[in-house]
């Protein structure tokens, strides 16, 4: 019974990612293929299954073109200029765009460096990513230079708390900003070898 258990609990386990990866893919999809495609049978007047699917894909590789593009990256811009004008939009448009711009490929400059703080207290360590130096006010305020950190919450990388500390009190690691999100959204299970002691 207690091998049958243990079969269970890892059988759980092992489908529990794919059946979370089907049915977000299976929302999604069925989500967008909703929207799109009446759009698209309002239009031709014939129902296609997928159609919507296939229309978002497009979309997407035409959007990619427009913001790789010279002129299209400029009237990208001037549209993101208009939309700072409207109430409410801003908050919400240029929130979600610093999220991803911060996980993208892109906004991986953002982090410059993963650390490790002694937080919220002494002997309890953390991981977090150096984002850069304090600047403006906030140096002028302290005679100390400091560096700021983003200590990101585990598995959702995407909230956390920004603290400024002294560069001495930091210790900085070898991992890449990608092996150190790695470890948070697995909760330290995902854990990156360190070359230097592989040697």
């Amino acid at each position: 019974m207690k091998r049958f258990r243990q079969l269970f609990i890892r059988g759980v386990i092992a489908i529990s990612p794919i059946v979370v990866t089907i049915y977000v893919l299976y929302y999604f999809f069925s989500l967008v293929d909703n929207v799109l495609g009446r759009i698209i049978v309002r239009i031709i007047g014939i129902p296609i299954p997928g159609i919507g699917i296939i229309t978002s894909f497009v979309l997407i590789l035409l959007m990619g073109f427009i913001v790789t593009n010279v002129l299209g990256a400029k009237a990208f811009d001037y549209v993101e200029k208009l939309l700072h004008r409207v109430p409410v939009i801003p908050r919400i448009y240029f929130g979600v765009k610093q999220l991803t711009d911060a996980f993208s490929l892109q906004g991986k400059q953002i982090f410059n460096k993963v650390v490790l703080i002694e937080y919220p207290r002494n002997g309890i360590y953390v991981l977090g990513f150096v984002t850069g130096e304090s600047k403006g006010e906030i140096q002028k305020k302290t005679s100390e230079k400091l560096s700021n950190v983003f200590i990101p919450t585990t598995p959702n990388p995407t909230s956390g708390m920004l603290i400024m500390m002294r560069d001495e009190e930091i210790i900085y690691l070898d991992m890449t900003v990608e092996e150190g999100l790695k470890f948070i959204i697995s909760a330290g299970v995902v854990t990156p070898s360190n070359k230097q002691f592989n040697k």
